[in-house]
């Protein structure tokens, strides 16, 4: 916008050494660019969809009786933070190194942070666009959001999710008593990514499902071996299993007699 007085005979509008307007008569191609008004006391042009290339300096040239005079103003374009590239959700053995990249643009280049979306995390695990962990451990997975911000607009997120792999490591395995002719049930709990599998043992024999008086009940964290109808010869000791593709682990549990109260 450019203000004038009737002492004007001539205006136009440039940017940098092209001329936009010169009075009513448009003199470039871009459509973007229009006219708002020609007055006695104002003259103004109006870009419409500006983008970065329209950035930089535009004058107002004015001619009066005396002498030619020019206003000029430099022209700031922001744009949004934008992420136009980020890591893929990536899946890691423990203990070894991982590297994730989140790229960001805009205007002024915005600021990028990663942080680790978990209960027990604070703050920022990285301030800059790259995200490097050394030997990582089971309590390092899950979702890490990268956030670009440049005070334009709301800063953009994204997620990358983080598996961590690791061999089973069975927590709990409990011996129990249980008397003759009732139900008794063995449990072993273990932890591991992927997903454990189950074997139940007894004097180095496997016990399958389906034999007679005993299920086997497998979840994913969690075995059970059930005996629907305890005899003398089902006491002793059995051996939980649990396996994946990095590694195995067995304890020990005791089935035990118990009289009854």
């Amino acid at each position: 916008r450019c203000t004038i007085d009737n002492r004007v005979t001539r205006v136009a509008w440039l940017n940098r050494s092209t001329i936009l307007y010169a009075g009513n008569d448009k003199w470039c191609l871009d459509p973007r660019v229009v006219l708002l008004s020609n007055t006695q006391t104002q003259y103004s042009i109006e870009i419409q969809n500006v983008d970065v290339y329209d950035e930089g300096p535009y004058t107002c040239s004015v001619q009066t009786d005396n002498h030619p005079k020019t206003s000029r103003v430099h022209l700031i374009v922001q744009v949004s933070p934008k992420i136009v590239e980020i890591s893929s959700d990536i899946s890691i053995n423990e203990g070894n190194n991982i590297s994730l990249t989140c790229i960001a643009t805009g205007r002024p280049e915005p600021t990028v942070t990663w942080r680790h979306i978990s209960p027990k995390a604070v703050g920022f695990v990285s301030e800059d666009e790259y995200l490097e962990i050394q030997g990582i451990t089971r309590e390092q997975s899950g979702d890490y959001e990268c956030s670009a911000s440049n005070d334009v607009a709301a800063p953009v997120v994204r997620r990358v999710k983080v598996t961590v792999n690791y061999p089973p490591y069975i927590s709990e395995a409990k011996g129990t008593g249980v008397p003759v002719g009732q139900k008794g049930t063995l449990q072993c709990e273990a932890s591991a990514v992927p997903s454990a599998e189950f074997q139940w043992y007894k004097d180095d024999k496997r016990l399958v499902e389906g034999k007679k008086g005993v299920k086997v009940e497998n979840r994913p964290f969690l075995s059970k071996l059930t005996f629907f109808n305890v005899s003398e010869h089902d006491y002793g000791n059995y051996t939980c299993v649990a396996s994946n593709k990095l590694g195995h682990t067995n304890a020990s549990i005791t089935l035990f007699g118990k009289t009854e109260p």
